[in-house]
């Protein structure tokens, strides 16, 4: 409804527009030929009177009044099109918000529909002390899962522009791999290992970069088993950065690979595990703020691969070695 009246004030405003041009350069055309217009004699030598001169003034105001005639039809349906063509991106963009906000308010209302209910049983009825820490307990998951969530979303809507620019500098890749493993380093997980075959380093900000670093490696060990294994390697590619996680876990298909960045999209083997669909899409957008990317490949069965690239901050030094793994976490 709201794109529904802002596409007929836009077609109305176009057509006002040129209809009012077109309608003045038509007065100023026949203004222009009757103040010029020399009743002595035309361009043969022959004398014009005034009842010739009013024949040729009215022959122009026809064709002028049939030509507007004729704007009147086409302009409009033009200016129709032209708000439309205007109007696509905000539209899409609209309508993106929208989901957005639907998703958001989702994951929102699921984890306080679980607090309030665990708070209505435990007042229920008269419980011993041990039941009311359990509740509690309980209700710090929910509070903390909600934090990282809110964390997220305020991420994903500053755009990290803000905090990139306020903590730039050349940041290790290395220490960035190694930071992110032993921030997701937990018992009875797959096995990690970091291979480092070229130090780099890139601009941008370390607390960015690990983040997103440590939700991919997160993302791997949810869905590789114990006796599975994640890799993690850093080098250099064709003058870039490249940080790389490959894993040995379930993997994906195609059209779910394609879905992965996507906003609180979580594919349906997932939806059992804890998350909200926003980890992949802020690596992509941290990706992009320190102008590189994120791709993702998988092959059902066999593993996920992804793949981080970013611009180097200043050549690499020394020569290329192939490391063996100089961090690795085991169940």
């Amino acid at each position: 409804m709201i794109f529904r009246r802002a596409l007929l004030r836009l077609t109305l405003v176009y057509a006002s527009i040129q209809l009012l041009l077109f309608g003045a350069f038509a007065v100023a055309v026949y203004a222009f030929v009757t103040a010029t217009f020399d009743f002595d004699a035309d361009p043969a030598g022959e004398v014009v009177g005034p009842d010739a001169a009013e024949q040729g003034f009215a022959v122009l105001r026809t064709a002028l009044l049939v030509c507007y005639s004729v704007l009147l039809l086409v302009i409009p349906p033009l200016s129709y099109l032209m708000a439309r063509v205007a109007l696509r991106p905000l539209r899409v963009s609209y309508e993106a918000q929208q989901q957005f906000v639907d998703a958001a308010s989702h994951e929102f209302r699921t984890p306080l529909t679980v607090l309030q209910g665990e708070m209505e049983l435990a007042l229920s009825r008269d419980r011993d002390p041990e039941e009311y820490r359990r509740v509690l307990e309980g209700s710090l998951e929910v509070v903390d899962s909600l934090n990282t969530l809110t964390g997220d979303l305020l991420q994903l809507a500053r755009g990290d522009l803000a905090e990139l620019s306020s903590t730039s500098g050349s940041v290790s890749l290395a220490s960035v791999a190694r930071a992110a493993v032993d921030r997701q380093a937990r018992p009875g997980l797959a096995s990690v290992d970091i291979e480092v075959h070229r130090e780099v380093s890139v601009a941008g900000s370390p607390e960015l970069l690990t983040r997103a670093l440590g939700n991919i490696v997160d993302n791997a060990l949810k869905f590789t088993p114990p006796t599975g294994q994640v890799r993690v390697t850093v080098g250099e590619h064709a003058g870039t950065a490249v940080v790389r996680v490959r894993d040995t876990g379930v993997g994906m298909d195609a059209d779910t690979a394609a879905h992965a960045f996507d906003r609180f999209w979580r594919a349906d083997e997932a939806r059992t595990l804890p998350g909200y669909g926003l980890g992949l899409a802020l690596v992509e957008q941290i990706s992009r703020a320190h102008g590189g990317t994120a791709a993702i490949v998988g092959e059902p069965g066999r593993g996920t691969t992804v793949t981080l690239t970013f611009p180097l901050s200043r050549p690499s030094v020394g020569q290329a070695r192939s490391q063996p793994p100089v961090l690795r976490q085991r169940p």
